[in-house]
C-alpha cells in the first residue's frame, strides 16, 4: 500500500470513530497496576524500526509506538509502560517502501515486572 493511500485508510477509520481500532489502545489504562514491556535487539546488524503493541482483546496491532524517527540500534532496547495483563507485540525493520521483517509475540505483564521481548 503506497503511503498516501495507507494515510487516506487512517484518515477514514478516524473519522469514523475508530481511534483505538487504529492505534491499539492506550497503553495505560487509567486505574490498573503497570509493568513494562521492553524490546531488546538482538541483531547485530539491523536496527529496529516498528513497534506496534495493544491490548490482546483489541482487533489490531494499531500504530508505531516509538518516537518519530526512533530505531532502536542493534544491541540496544526501549522500554513501554503499560497495563500489567495480556499484550500482543509485533516489531521489525523497515527495508523499503514495500518491504520489511516483523517479528510477533503475545505476553503477559505482571504488575512491577519488566517482561523482555527479543528480535531474532
Amino acid at each position: 500500500m503506497n503511503n498516501a493511500l495507507h494515510a487516506a485508510a487512517v484518515a477514514a477509520l478516524l473519522a469514523t470513530g475508530g481511534c483505538s481500532l487504529v492505534t491499539g489502545g492506550e497503553l495505560i489504562r487509567p486505574g490498573e497496576p503497570t509493568g513494562a514491556i521492553e524490546i531488546r535487539n538482538v541483531s547485530r546488524s539491523a536496527g529496529i524500526d516498528v513497534v506496534m503493541m495493544s491490548d490482546c482483546s483489541a482487533s489490531t496491532y494499531g500504530l508505531n509506538r516509538l518516537p518519530s524517527g526512533y530505531s532502536i540500534p542493534p544491541g540496544g532496547s526501549y522500554r513501554f509502560t503499560v497495563s500489567a495483563g495480556c499484550w500482543d507485540v509485533g516489531a521489525g525493520e523497515v527495508l523499503s517502501q514495500n518491504s520489511w521483517t516483523q517479528g510477533f509475540a503475545r505476553i503477559s505483564v505482571g504488575p512491577g515486572q519488566v517482561t523482555v521481548v527479543q528480535s531474532r
